[in-house]
């Protein structure tokens, strides 16, 4: 058995054309553009090529973009400041702090500030509540990128067992709450959990974000199981002073057992920034009053 690759290049490119469209129709009838502004502080090289990414997929769908960077000695008050200007700013109606932050400014405070409306990110305390409890919210990025992965590949989700491997709040808690909205069962499990291999299992659904390299073996999966690897991890590749990306699961042998599974690269991670946009227009829509549809 071979399992099915679930090309999240593809989809993600589905989610933006739809984007494109919905917000070219929503301009062409007199309302407002969508509009993202992220914060960068400090020259770290991968933030700065993920906020240019951020930016050019905006521009692509339509959308307004407003980056705003700050020196690494950036003081917390000059932060704080700015993100107070940008909840007021009718022209912005979503905020993405990038993180990290550097250890003179605490992140929480930060994120806290934002807009609860404009907190396209989904880690405002408000949004995540609003998850838990069954109310509308802007949600995590990454773990609804998974999800809409998953309602593509297997539709209705209810009756499920899913198993997600990893507790933080980025992705492992709202990934649960977003299977449990959808009526699956759900097993969080972690590091402390016995019998780790065995809970997996079990599971129809493996969600893995741990950010551990290939941890998760071929034999800890249930044959024909859907595998949503969100792991991204840099190891040493084949040739002296090389890298390579591999994910959380041991890619060659689940392959060979589950039904589907996302590859790294090329499965979850192109997922994150189309979202971005989604929610990007979701919240565009709640500030103005009109309705919001999903697009996938």
């Amino acid at each position: 058995m071979t399992a099915k690759i679930i090309d999240g290049n593809a989809v993600s490119a589905a989610l933006r054309e739809g984007l494109a469209a919905r917000v070219a129709k929503l301009k062409a009838e007199g309302g407002p553009t969508p509009g993202l502004a992220v914060v960068l502080v400090g020259s770290d090289p991968a933030s700065q090529v993920y906020v240019k990414s951020k930016q050019k997929r905006a521009g692509e769908v339509g959308m307004n973009s407003f980056e705003h960077l700050f020196p690494e000695t950036a003081s917390e008050a000059e932060l704080l400041a700015k993100v107070d200007e940008l909840n007021a700013d009718p022209k912005v109606h979503g905020i993405l702090v990038q993180l990290p932050l550097p250890k003179q400014i605490d992140a929480d405070k930060v994120l806290e500030r934002i807009d609860p409306a404009k907190d396209v990110d989904g880690f405002h305390p408000v949004n995540v509540g609003r998850l838990a409890t069954g109310g509308p919210a802007l949600v995590s990025c990454t773990p609804l990128g998974c999800l809409i992965l998953l309602k593509r590949e297997l539709g209705d989700l209810a009756g499920k067992r899913a198993v997600v491997v990893g507790r933080s709040n980025i992705v492992g808690k709202p990934m649960a709450q977003l299977l449990l909205r959808e009526s699956a069962t759900v097993v969080i499990a972690h590091s402390k959990t016995r019998d780790l291999p065995a809970e997996c299992r079990q599971a129809d659904i493996l969600v893995a974000a741990v950010g551990r390299p290939e941890m998760i073996k071929g034999d800890w999966i249930k044959p024909g199981a859907t595998v949503i690897d969100v792991g991204i991890n840099r190891v040493p590749g084949a040739e002296p002073g090389k890298t390579k990306l591999v994910g959380d699961v041991a890619f060659a042998e689940a392959v060979e057992v589950a039904g589907a599974i996302t590859p790294v690269p090329g499965g979850v991670g192109p997922m994150t920034i189309a979202v971005l946009l989604r929610n990007t227009l979701e919240a565009c829509c709640r500030q103005h009053g009109l309705p919001f549809e999903e697009i996938l």
